[in-house]
């Protein structure tokens, strides 16, 4: 009896932590028992729930602007503005210069990665439940930043970004000799200091992809847990709890994002001499 509890909680817990994977090549969905060792799959849960959050999120912001009011604000108004008003003091504190493009960046990579991140505290089965039953979709995941491929492709978009501003800053020349010429200004270290910089740029996206990907995994996986060991009316002593703690983890991924695309931006675009 206790095997055959153990077993079928680790049925549950791998359960949730596949994928809803689709072959593009043939367009068929991949069965979780099947390894593919193909790059021609792709995570269709993880992207569906990117634009659609990614979406409420224009769609809400453009709604809120077209309605705007100086003289009686509604409650909603003020507090888009507060949050508005909150990313513009950090660009403006930790971006040298000005450049119309930083700050909308800054707000979209923060609401973006924050509405991914709260789909970690909707209960696990909520969702898997509704698709399976209503659409026949075996699995289905909802926290888009608890998968790498989404946090690399985010990371990806933020590192081109550094390498167009520090060739729109720097130019060619610029950019080249700073990638040999530092830390040590001498041609004789041309070769070693283009080694340095170019593991210092590679490490930018990588850190960022990771670092976001690892907390929500592992928050992730703390309640899936929770739900696999625990009977269901005993979950809310630790969910609960866990729920409250994950908040701040939520919170704070989004704005480490942030505060790092802010800063990976501001030395892309310093020269130095």
């Amino acid at each position: 009896m206790f095997l055959e509890s153990i077993i079928e909680s680790e049925r549950y817990i791998s359960h949730h932590l596949h994928h809803l994977q689709l072959d593009i090549r043939n367009l068929k969905f991949i069965n979780f028992n099947y390894m593919p060792n193909t790059y021609w799959i792709i995570n269709l849960d993880s992207i569906l729930f990117s634009f659609f959050l990614g979406s409420i999120f224009l769609i809400f912001f453009y709604k809120v602007s077209q309605s705007l009011s100086l003289k009686n604000p509604n409650k909603l108004q003020i507090a888009i503005e507060l949050i508005v008003e909150f990313v513009n003091k950090n660009v403006k504190e930790m971006y040298h210069g000005y450049d119309k493009l930083i700050a909308p960046l800054s707000l979209t990579v923060f609401i973006w990665i924050f509405l991914m991140n709260s789909m970690d505290l909707i209960p696990i089965d909520f969702f898997p439940y509704l698709f399976k039953k209503f659409l026949g979709l075996p699995y289905f995941r909802i926290v888009p930043s608890a998968d790498i491929n989404i946090t690399i492709s985010i990371s990806m978009v933020i590192f081109f970004l550094i390498i167009f501003y520090n060739f729109k800053k720097k130019g060619l020349i610029g950019f080249l000799k700073e990638l040999t010429m530092h830390p040590f200004n001498h041609i004789i270290f041309s070769l070693f200091n283009f080694f340095l910089e170019s593991i210092s740029l590679l490490s930018k996206p990588i850190s960022l992809a990771l670092r976001l990907f690892g907390n929500m995994y592992a928050g992730e996986i703390v309640f899936i847990l929770i739900a696999g060991l625990l009977p269901w009316w005993s979950q809310w002593i630790l969910s609960v709890p866990w729920a409250i703690f994950h908040i701040l983890i939520i919170f704070l991924q989004a704005f480490i994002f942030m505060v790092l695309t802010i800063v990976y931006l501001s030395m892309a675009s310093q020269k130095h001499n």
